[in-house]
C-alpha cells in the first residue's frame, strides 16, 4: 500500500520549527525571542492559523507572562483571526491566574456566544481561578452544578482543585468527605489528592485521623511518596511524638521512598525546638550519611536549638561551620543568634550583629525587633527601646500584638505606665485594641507600678467594651482587690468567672488563699485550699510558708495540719511543691 507524505508548506514547517526551538530554549531572552517570533508571524501572508498563535501563546503562558499573553490575544481579534476553544481556554487562564475570575466568566459566555461548548478543560480552569481567588465555596457550587447537570465528567484535576480549596479554607472535614466520594465513583483519588487531606489533617491537630488515612490509602493499592511522609512526620513531631516519625522515616526507606532534605529538617527542628540538639546534630550526620546536604534550614534550626539552651558559643560554632561551606545565612538564621544574645543578657552582642547583618543587605523584620526590643527592656535600656521601636515604624514595619505586649511590659517595668497607657490609646480603632492581651499587660503593670486604680478603670473599660476577661485578667482584678484589701471583692470576683465560663486556675486560689491566711482567716482558707486540691492544684512556695505558719502546737485539732498531711500524698498537677514533708 502506498503512502503519500504529506508536506506542509516551507514557512509553516519553518515557524512550526521555530516554534519548537523555543519550546526547548531557555534563559531571560526568551520572552523577548517570542514577542519578535509572535509578532513576524503576524506579518506574514497568509497570516498564521489559531492553532500556531495558541502554540506560541501556550509557551508564554508557561513562562507565567498572563498579562502579556492577554495583550497578544487582543492584537490577534483585531486582525480578524478567529479564535478557537483552545484559544478563549487560555485567555480564561490568565484572567484566573491575574485575580481577574470576573473575566474569566464573561469569556465564558462569549464561548456560548461563538457557538462552542465549554470543555473540561474550561471548567477546570474556572474552578482553579475561583481557589485561587480563596472563593472557595463559589469553586464548590460550580463544581456541584457540573455533578448535578453533568455538564461534564470531573477528573482528579478538577477534585483536586476543589479538595485543595477546601483545605486551604480551613474545611478539612468537608475535603475528607470529597475524598471519599472520590473514592466511590469511576475517578479515583491518586496520592495527591491523599496528600492534601492529610497534611489539612495534621494541620488541624488531628494527627491519627492523618494515620487512619495514610493506613486506608496504602490499603487500596495507593502508593504514598515523600511529601505523604512529610506531612505526617510533621505532624507527629507537632505533638512531641519523635519517636513514631523516626518510625516513619524507617519505614519510608524500608519503601523505597528516600527522604528529602525537608524530611529531615523537620526532625531537626523538632529536635532543637524540645532542646535535643544531640539528638538533632545524630539527624544531620544521618542526612549526610544519604548524600544529603543540610541548607541553611537545617543550621538555622540548629543555631535556634543551641540558642534555647543558652549554649551561645555551640550557635556560634555552627553559624561559622555554614560560613565555611558556603551556605549563606538568612535572616531567620541571625534572628535566632541575636535572640540568645538578649536571652543571655550580651545586649552589646546582638546590637553589634543587628547592625552588622543591615550592613550584609538582610532587612531586620518583626521577629528581629521583637528580639532587641525584649532585650534592651531586660538589660535597663528603655530609651534605647523606644527609640528603636520607634525606628521599626518608620521603616515599615507594622508591630504586632507580641511588639506592643513587649513595649508595654518593659514600659511599666520601668515606671513608664503612664506612657505605655499613652501609647495603648494612640492605637485608636486598630485591630490589636479588639483583643484582651494588651489590656492584661497594662492592668498587670498597672498595678505593680502602683496604680491600682488605673488597673481597676482599665478592666472596667474592658467590660463596657465588650471584651471577654481571660484567667490572667481575672487573676490580676484579684491580686488587686486582694492587695488594697478588698478580699471580699477578690472572693467574689472568683465566683462571677466560674459564672463566666472562665475557670479559676492554680494562680487563682494561690492568691485567694494566700491572702486569706495573711488576714489569719484559717477557716475560710481551709475551705478554698480543699477545693484548690480537689481540682488538682496545689499551693506555692508562698503559700505554703504561710500555711506552715499558722498550724497550731501538735496536740490541738487542725484542719490544716490534715491538708498539709493530705498535700504530701497528692500527686502535683501544676507545678506546685513536691514532696513535702510536714514539720507537724
Amino acid at each position: 500500500m502506498n503512502c503519500t507524505r504529506i508536506r506542509l508548506p516551507a514557512s509553516t514547517s519553518h515557524l512550526n520549527e521555530r516554534i519548537l526551538h523555543l519550546k526547548n530554549a531557555s534563559g531571560p531572552t526568551k520572552v523577548n525571542d517570542a514577542l519578535q517570533l509572535f509578532d513576524e508571524m503576524l506579518q506574514r501572508q497568509p497570516p498564521p492559523s489559531i492553532f500556531q498563535i495558541n502554540q506560541l501563546m501556550t509557551l508564554i503562558v508557561k513562562m507565567k507572562q498572563y498579562s502579556t499573553a492577554l495583550s497578544l490575544f487582543k492584537r490577534v481579534n483585531m486582525m480578524g483571526i478567529p479564535s478557537d476553544l483552545y484559544a478563549i481556554n487560555i485567555s480564561i487562564n490568565c484572567h484566573c491566574r491575574l485575580n481577574q475570575v470576573p473575566y474569566g466568566f464573561a469569556l465564558l459566555a462569549t464561548l456560548f456566544k461563538q457557538g462552542y461548548s465549554p470543555n473540561q478543560v474550561t471548567y477546570n480552569t474556572l474552578i482553579n481561578g475561583l481557589v485561587l481567588a480563596d472563593r472557595v465555596f463559589e469553586a464548590v457550587e460550580l463544581f456541584k452544578k457540573l455533578l448535578i447537570e453533568k455538564l461534564c465528567d470531573p477528573d482528579q484535576f478538577m477534585y483536586g482543585s476543589v479538595i485543595n480549596g477546601l483545605c486551604k479554607a480551613g474545611h478539612t472535614i468537608k475535603a475528607f468527605e470529597l475524598l471519599r466520594f472520590m473514592e466511590s465513583g469511576s475517578c479515583k483519588p491518586v496520592v495527591v489528592q491523599y496528600n492534601a487531606v492529610i497534611d489539612s489533617l495534621c494541620k488541624d491537630r488531628m494527627v491519627d485521623h492523618a494515620l487512619e488515612l495514610f493506613a486506608k490509602m496504602t490499603e487500596k493499592g495507593v502508593l504514598a511518596d515523600v511529601i505523604t511522609y512529610n506531612s505526617l512526620i510533621q505532624g507527629l513531631c507537632n505533638f512531641g511524638r519523635e519517636t513514631e516519625a523516626a518510625k516513619l522515616l524507617i519505614d519510608m526507606e524500608g519503601k523505597g521512598i528516600s527522604p528529602s532534605v525537608v524530611t529531615f529538617n523537620i526532625l531537626v527542628d523538632s529536635f532543637c525546638k524540645k532542646g535535643c540538639v544531640k539528638d538533632a546534630e545524630l539527624a544531620v550526620q544521618a542526612m549526610v550519611r544519604r548524600g544529603l546536604n543540610p541548607d541553611v534550614i537545617t543550621y538555622s534550626a540548629l543555631i535556634d536549638g543551641y540558642c534555647l539552651r543558652g549554649e551561645i558559643d555551640e550557635a556560634e560554632k555552627v553559624l561559622d561551620g555554614m560560613v565555611e561551606k558556603e551556605i549563606v545565612p538568612n535572616i531567620i538564621t541571625y534572628n535566632s543568634l541575636i535572640n540568645g544574645y538578649c536571652k543571655k543578657k550580651r545586649i552589646g552582642k546582638a546590637m553589634r550583629l543587628f547592625q552588622e547583618i543591615q550592613h550584609k543587605g538582610l532587612i531586620p523584620d518583626v521577629v528581629t525587633y521583637n528580639s532587641m526590643l525584649q532585650g534592651l527592656f531586660e538589660s535597663g535600656n528603655p530609651a534605647v527601646a523606644r527609640e528603636l521601636f520607634n525606628e521599626m515604624q518608620a521603616k515599615g514595619h507594622t508591630p504586632t500584638v507580641l511588639t506592643y505586649g513587649i513595649l508595654f511590659h518593659g514600659m511599666c517595668k520601668n515606671s513608664q505606665t503612664t506612657d505605655a497607657l499613652a501609647l495603648f490609646r494612640s492605637l485608636g480603632s486598630n485591630e490589636l485594641m479588639k483583643g484582651i492581651v494588651l489590656y492584661n499587660i497594662l492592668i498587670d503593670g498597672s498595678n505593680k507600678c502602683g496604680k491600682p486604680n488605673l488597673a481597676l478603670d482599665l478592666y472596667d473599660e474592658l467590660l463596657l467594651r465588650g471584651l471577654k476577661p481571660t484567667v490572667r485578667t481575672y487573676n490580676a482584678v484579684i491580686r488587686v482587690y486582694c492587695e488594697e484589701g478588698l478580699l471580699v471583692k477578690g472572693k467574689e470576683l472568683l465566683r462571677k468567672m466560674e459564672v463566666n465560663g472562665c475557670l479559676p486556675n492554680s494562680f487563682t486560689y494561690n492568691i485567694i488563699v494566700r491572702e486569706l491566711l495573711k488576714k489569719n482567716e484559717c477557716g475560710e482558707a481551709e475551705i478554698f485550699l480543699e477545693e484548690m486540691i480537689n481540682r488538682g492544684f496545689m499551693p506555692d512556695h508562698a503559700t505554703f510558708e504561710n500555711l506552715l505558719v499558722r498550724i497550731p502546737n501538735v496536740g490541738k485539732d487542725s484542719r490544716l495540719r490534715t491538708i498539709v498531711l493530705k498535700l504530701t500524698s497528692v500527686e502535683r498537677k501544676d507545678g506546685g511543691m513536691p514532696n513535702i514533708t510536714s514539720p507537724c
